[in-house]
């Protein structure tokens, strides 16, 4: 439904201002002329009520020596007003945000499909040729589809542009589309509080200005161990794979050990054995983490089987083996 036909909208060519970010998608401006047209309601009956009140406080005000005039305790016609006027407006409030509602849940049939999975702290966004990436990467004028499940705890995708957020629930799956009507980047975060990280589980969206400009840079993304080195592309999953938000370069400890000089090293582990952190102990680190836990830590890392080829993981030890 196209509220713009018949409810101004503050917002109707798209540019950010004071309430929201500029509209990036086909469902953002029927968005904001719902929430602009309960604002508009509320807004003026709050001025005419309120104004009302004091005018009467003034005008009716108990004057010295002024007998009071006896009040009126029945009005048919005013109780009727105040009664279905406001009910007529909630109606009408109910079905422009329930029909906009249903449009934005109905995914279209022919729309591009990502599969999301989203865990503490990170996004990991998985395109149709297997190829998985931490952020969130469209065509420009495409419909798209988002099928969402999470690893652990309650999350929430919210992208502020497009004016869509969908919780993403362990167990289950979810969805959200979008039709992104600008190209450039946008933020995309969390909104359901998910832990002591929740706050740094943003990523961006990035739009392609054209079907060709995505499937190249999909296609080049797809191909990291061609075009790096594989200390390159251990680097790429360290940040792509949420890597970072646990484990520093700077040998101070987060959620996780630092990587730096991290290899060859004795790690100590909580149930009183020791190993050397080589290439072995570190594969089974991916994709066993909790295996082996590392004392003075918590077991909060998620695997990473199924999501790492064998020539990412070699390449994640190489660059783990880097740092120096």
């Amino acid at each position: 439904m196209q509220m713009k036909l018949f409810i101004p909208n503050l917002l109707a060519n798209g540019e950010a201002g004071f309430w929201f970010p500029s509209q990036g998608s086909t469902v953002a401006e029927s968005v904001d002329s719902v929430y602009f047209f309960i604002l508009y309601v509320c807004t003026f009956f709050f001025v005419l009520i309120v104004g009302l009140m004091v005018l009467f406080m003034i005008k009716y005000r108990h004057r010295p020596g002024v007998e009071a005039e006896k009040t009126v305790t029945h009005n048919l016609t005013l109780e009727l007003s105040w009664s279905v006027i406001p009910t007529l407006l909630t109606i009408v409030m109910f079905w422009i945000g329930f029909t906009s509602y249903l449009d934005m849940r109905t995914p279209p049939a022919s729309s591009y499909e990502i599969d999301v999975v989203a865990k503490k702290w990170s996004w990991a966004f998985k395109y149709p040729n297997g190829w998985i990436e931490s952020e969130l990467h469209i065509p420009k004028g495409e419909d798209v589809t988002l099928t969402m499940a999470s690893d652990d705890v309650i999350h929430s995708l919210w992208i502020p542009a497009f004016r869509t957020k969908m919780d993403v629930v362990p167990g289950r799956y979810t969805q959200e589309w979008f039709n992104a009507t600008k190209a450039g980047t946008y933020p995309l975060m969390c909104a359901e509080y998910c832990g002591q990280k929740h706050s740094e589980m943003v990523t961006n969206v990035v739009v392609h200005e054209t079907r060709g400009d995505f499937d190249k840079w999909l296609q080049v993304a797809s191909d990291i161990h061609k075009n790096k080195t594989p200390v390159e592309a251990g680097e790429y999953f360290y940040k792509s794979r949420g890597c970072i938000q646990c484990h520093s370069l700077d040998g101070v400890p987060k959620n996780g050990p630092s990587f730096k000089e991290l290899f060859g090293k004795e790690r100590k582990f909580t149930d009183g054995t020791s190993t050397i952190a080589d290439a072995n102990y570190i594969r089974q680190s991916i994709l066993e983490p909790q295996s082996k836990i590392v004392d003075g830590f918590r077991p909060i890392m998620p695997t990473f089987k199924g999501q790492l080829t064998d020539q990412d993981i070699s390449a994640i030890i190489a660059f783990i083996k880097s740092q120096k």
